[in-house]
């Protein structure tokens, strides 16, 4: 997707490679690193992120064609700028052993069916029911932020061999989530060297 790039964002991108060598990164791992460093401005996401290349060209592939994108809560909806993703936090509810985030990872899968592109950037709940889940996703975002379950959910993604970026550490949310995908529906594949 061909879009017009601001030039504070253009400085913003060549400040970030001024301060890190992402050369050496494959081209869909590099955009994401830099689009996720570019929303938090934390450098130490260039180690702490977790992908395989073939994992992000799946995702790409199938955003590029169309599937589905789905967001575990509307600030990550809204931050994923270039498609419309399904959220259906707002029409769940708790239960019984079953959290809010985890029923509308359910209602979500209900609607979308295999092949989604998911993102998660808030409830490790969520993450710890989409895995749980046999839903074929096509990525899975895994990015949840906290000190409850962030950590963990995100080693269970991991460990799941589910195709998915996801990351080490308690931090994340749903802005570098976003970017994350961002990354991805922005950047023409192979990478370009203007792309951002």
């Amino acid at each position: 997707m061909r879009r017009t790039v601001h030039p504070i964002e253009r400085e913003s991108f060549r400040i970030l490679r001024s301060r890190l060598d992402t050369s050496a990164f494959p081209p869909l791992h590099r955009a994401v690193v830099e689009r996720v460093v570019h929303a938090s401005a934390d450098l130490d996401y260039a180690a702490d992120l977790v992908t395989e290349e073939a994992a992000l060209r799946r995702g790409h592939e199938a955003l590029h064609s169309g599937a589905p994108v789905v967001a575990d809560v509307e600030m990550v909806a809204a931050g994923i700028t270039a498609r419309r993703a399904v959220c259906r936090l707002a029409d769940a509810a708790p239960g019984p052993g079953l959290t809010r985030s985890a029923h509308a990872v359910r209602l979500a899968y209900e609607q979308v069916g295999p092949g989604a592109v998911w993102v998660v950037g808030c409830a490790p709940t969520a993450l710890e029911e989409l895995v749980a889940l046999d839903a074929a996703p096509a990525l899975v975002i895994g990015m949840p932020v906290g000190f409850v379950g962030a950590a963990e959910s995100k080693a269970r993604l991991r460990a799941s061999g589910l195709p998915a970026v996801s990351n080490i550490s308690e931090k994340g949310g749903s802005a570098v989530a976003a970017a994350a995908l961002n990354a991805l529906v922005y950047t023409a594949y192979p990478l370009e060297e203007n792309d951002l």
